[in-house]
């Protein structure tokens, strides 16, 4: 059965305090050579077949449930097989 992969991330203009704790985090380990973390969403939907119409489907829900227009944008939707 195929798999439809939604990648869902925070709007670039907003903060991110997850990614931004991460980057802190990586400060004080020593890791050199990240200018910014940025942390999202994953969403792993199986279905039937993953023909135009579940795509359709699909990009609704990620518009309206899966993510918040508001300070999210959905940046990615992917059949893996």
């Amino acid at each position: 059965m195929p798999t439809i992969v939604v990648d869902v991330m925070p709007k670039a203009e907003l903060l991110d305090p997850q990614g931004k704790a991460v980057s802190g985090a990586l400060h004080r380990l020593g890791v050199e050579g990240f200018s910014s973390v940025r942390i999202g969403k994953r969403f792993e939907l199986t279905v039937e077949t993953a023909d135009e119409a579940t795509l359709a489907t699909v990009r609704q829900l990620a518009d309206d449930v899966l993510s918040n227009a508001v300070i999210e944008d959905v940046v990615g939707i992917e059949v893996v097989e």
